[in-house]
């Protein structure tokens, strides 16, 4: 990058043609002129980078600027900056204004923050005007004009960004909500496919045995093991699963069976051992059988026992597909009306089902009141507050620690309370965790975007408030809604402002 640029008259002409300093009188432009710095830049050449502490506010002269952030370890095109008309026009199908192609900077510069992109030029001819933080305030105090251009850019960039963060987060939620059902419905997708594969086999095993039982066996001898098949049906789970233990019993009762002369002694011992049953728990139940008959009442007792598990595993695996299903339908909140009546319980459950994967090694506690009231509102938008809260929450504690989700009614308001056992956010961070665009997390991990978009939600749809409170050990995110769509808002009961109430320590999160 170079320092050479338009000398001081082409300059002066240059600025005065811009619509952010056209209303400028000569005097100011004669100031502008003398505070100027042009610079050429390279086709690819870096103006500033995504996190690097805002220095300076940026006019476009001439060529292009693509302005870029790295999100999830890819990069995506935000938006670009044209001089040509053509170019120009085409990316103003967002509603762009034609002012918004000529500076930028101006937001980190406003906010005392961090650039929140990357601006490199695209071009061989790209020349810009850099001003400083302090050249840029004077600026705003001496011209007037400049602001009335400004402002409502400035505006159009916030929505937008904020619009693009939607987009982005509810594409991430889907891809949270894909992810989790994913995960979810591995284990009981896996047994149903195993249990109808082995269901065939299993069948033709248990015609096969009852007709070998059917005619070895007396009727005294049926009536034996009908009771014992009956009292299968009455059997608690086992008390203990030590696999040791099951090992040695599925052994002990296979070598006796196969001794008897069962030819399904395997299947015998692994399915009698699944129950908890021990050799002389057969053997005590197995007296009226002759032993002429016993191989025959061995294979077939081996038989059933396989059928009941098959038909166990797919009695618990479809009722918990189901489950899912619908948790998945409810958080989504599909084939649903936009405003609705619900139960806010339902979202933060919903929601731990879809982000279970991600709470593994988490205990998670439930305080919910009993005969909690519906809401009237929208469910769909606050599944995407719990979501942000919750998993802020549980990436902060790192796979370890306590997550507590509270409810309960509080005078006009319902009050949602998640606290985490986290990592902590430094008290200087917590009272900007709501603003827009910024974030605690490296550059690329956070748009900064999440809480402000819950704030938005819960503040501006819901009328209600959203703080973040906290001590060492225990971070606490409140959410108020109001009971009746009537109510003017639930506000913070200890007056503090939303983004401001707490003390240091909590969960890190995009904020």
């Amino acid at each position: 990058m170079t320092d050479a640029g338009p000398h001081a008259g082409t300059l002066r002409s240059a600025l005065h043609g811009l619509e952010l300093f056209a209303a400028l009188t000569d005097d100011q432009l004669d100031w502008l002129v003398s505070v100027s710095r042009p610079r050429v830049l390279a086709d690819g050449e870096v103006l500033f980078r995504d996190g690097e502490e805002a220095t300076g506010f940026h006019v476009l002269l001439s060529g292009g600027l693509v302005v870029t952030k790295v999100v999830d370890g890819r990069e995506e095109v935000l938006t670009r900056h044209s001089t040509e008309e053509e170019s120009a026009a085409s990316e103003e199908h967002d509603g762009k204004p034609s002012a918004a192609h000529r500076f930028t900077g101006e937001l980190p510069l406003l906010t005392e923050g961090s650039y929140v992109a990357t601006a490199a030029a695209s071009g061989p001819s790209t020349t810009v005007v850099a001003y400083s933080r302090e050249v840029f305030f004077e600026m705003l105090t001496r011209c007037h004009g400049v602001a009335a251009v400004l402002l409502p850019v400035l505006a159009w960039r916030i929505k937008s960004s904020e619009v693009q963060a939607r987009k982005r987060a509810t594409v991430e939620a889907l891809g949270t909500l894909a992810a989790g059902l994913a995960h979810e419905l591995n284990n009981p997708a896996a047994a149903v496919a195993r249990a109808a594969q082995e269901l065939v086999p299993a069948l033709e095993r248990l015609t096969g045995t009852a007709y070998a039982w059917g005619a070895a066996a007396s009727g005294a001898e049926r009536a034996v093991l009908d009771t014992l098949t009956g009292e299968l049906d009455k059997l608690a789970p086992p008390e203990t699963t030590d696999p040791l233990a099951m090992a040695d019993a599925e052994e002990e009762i296979a070598d006796w069976a196969e001794e008897a002369g069962a030819r399904q002694s395997g299947l015998l011992g692994s399915g009698a051992s699944d129950l908890g049953l021990e050799l002389g728990w057969l053997l005590d139940r197995l007296e009226g059988v002759g032993p002429a008959a016993l191989p025959a009442a061995l294979d077939h007792l081996a038989a059933l026992l396989e059928a009941r598990s098959l038909a166990a595993e797919l009695r618990a695996a479809g009722p918990r597909i189901s489950q899912l299903v619908a948790a998945t339908r409810d958080y989504a909140n599909l084939d649903r009306a936009p405003e609705q009546r619900f139960s806010v319980t339902d979202g933060l459950e919903n929601t731990l089902v879809v982000l279970r994967s991600k709470l593994s090694g988490i205990t998670v506690v439930r305080a919910y009141d009993p005969g909690l009231p519906e809401l009237t509102g929208y469910p769909g938008e606050l599944n995407q507050v719990w979501t942000n809260l919750v998993d802020n929450a549980a990436e902060a504690m790192e796979g370890s620690g306590v997550l507590t989700l509270r409810a309960r009614p509080e005078g006009v308001c319902m009050v949602v309370e998640i606290t985490d056992t986290g990592r902590g956010i430094p008290e200087d961070v917590l009272p900007r965790i709501f603003e827009p665009f910024y974030t605690t997390k490296d550059v690329g991990k956070g748009t900064g975007l999440g809480l402000h978009l819950s704030y938005r939600i819960v503040t501006q749809r819901h009328q209600g408030s959203i703080t973040a409170r906290s001590r060492p050990g225990e971070t606490r995110m409140v959410v108020r809604l109001p009971l009746a769509p009537a109510v003017a808002g639930c506000a913070d009961p200890d007056g503090t402002d939303t983004t401001t109430s707490g003390v240091a320590g909590g969960a890190a999160s995009d904020r």
